[in-house]
């Protein structure tokens, strides 16, 4: 004869087989994330030491586009660019960013610092109120994860803007 205490675990065990019958097994993938390099510049300044730098930089992997691109120039701890990501393509007048596509290839890349920037299609560099609160959102989010943000850059026809000159960062 059961006690009361081996009745309660037997029903338990038995609610737990029973239960378990029912419930489907879920499946896990299993993966890898990896970026793939899909080409190279040659950077003879070798080292972004400068809003003109990066300027340079991003004007010079960008070319003529004819809408709005945003890139991240990712940086090793010596300010040396290691790899540039396309992160977004915009409209002839916007693009929608999220912290999170910009930290991807940071992460990936192992950086210690990004310069991020984007083209203005109009050709004038000024910042609208929405680039001023992407940066905001992208300095905050740098913090958190421990990759420091270290200018936004705004090209137009032949000049740019630097947040950070600025004082927006």
């Amino acid at each position: 004869m059961m006690n009361y205490q081996e009745q309660f675990q037997q029903l338990t065990l038995d609610y737990v087989c029973e239960k378990e019958r029912y419930v489907p097994a879920k499946r896990v993938d299993i993966v890898s994330v990896r970026m793939v390099k899909e080409c190279s510049l040659m950077y003879k300044d070798r080292v972004v030491g400068s809003p003109r730098d990066g300027f340079n930089l991003i004007r010079q992997f960008l070319g003529d586009v004819d809408r709005e691109h945003f890139v991240v120039v990712c940086l090793d701890t010596k300010n040396q660019p290691t790899a540039i990501n396309v992160c977004h393509i915009g409209s002839l007048n916007s693009s929608i960013v999220h912290p999170r596509e910009v930290m991807k290839p940071a992460i990936l890349s192992n950086a210690a610092g990004v310069i991020v920037g984007h083209n203005h299609p109009s050709g004038n560099p000024e910042p609208s109120q929405e680039d001023i609160q992407v940066t905001r959102k992208l300095v905050e989010a740098g913090k958190i994860i421990g990759i420091d943000i270290l200018d936004h850059i705004i090209i137009g026809d032949e000049d740019y803007v630097s947040l950070k000159e600025k004082g927006y960062m």
